[in-house]
């Protein structure tokens, strides 16, 4: 699979994963956050950013739901987007091409 492919596959997710933050808890936060992180997602595989990015979105993701689920102890959503987050660069490290 093309890494670019994993890139969109991920945004989707997040891009969900917000808007049912929103739409089963009324979390405006979570949707705003999701399409944050989505947006440089979508400029890496247009060729604005660098695909480093790619890699780097990820990992703050899930730096910042484990620290989440740490804090909550309850696995939605964090723990899902934690494990999402963590096989998406994962997936990226490994088909991506090196500089």
């Amino acid at each position: 699979m093309h890494w670019q492919w994993i890139v969109w596959i991920y945004v989707a997710l997040l891009v969900v994963g917000g808007l049912m933050g929103l739409l089963k808890a009324g979390s405006k936060v979570s949707l705003i956050s999701s399409v944050a992180f989505a947006i440089p997602l979508v400029a890496v595989t247009f060729g604005y950013l660098p695909p480093i990015v790619a890699q780097v979105i990820p990992g703050l993701v899930a730096v910042v739901m484990g620290v989440r689920l740490a804090k909550t102890k309850k696995f939605m959503p964090a723990g899902m987007t934690l494990i999402v987050s963590l096989i998406a660069l994962v997936a990226l490290l490994i088909t991506m091409p090196r500089p």
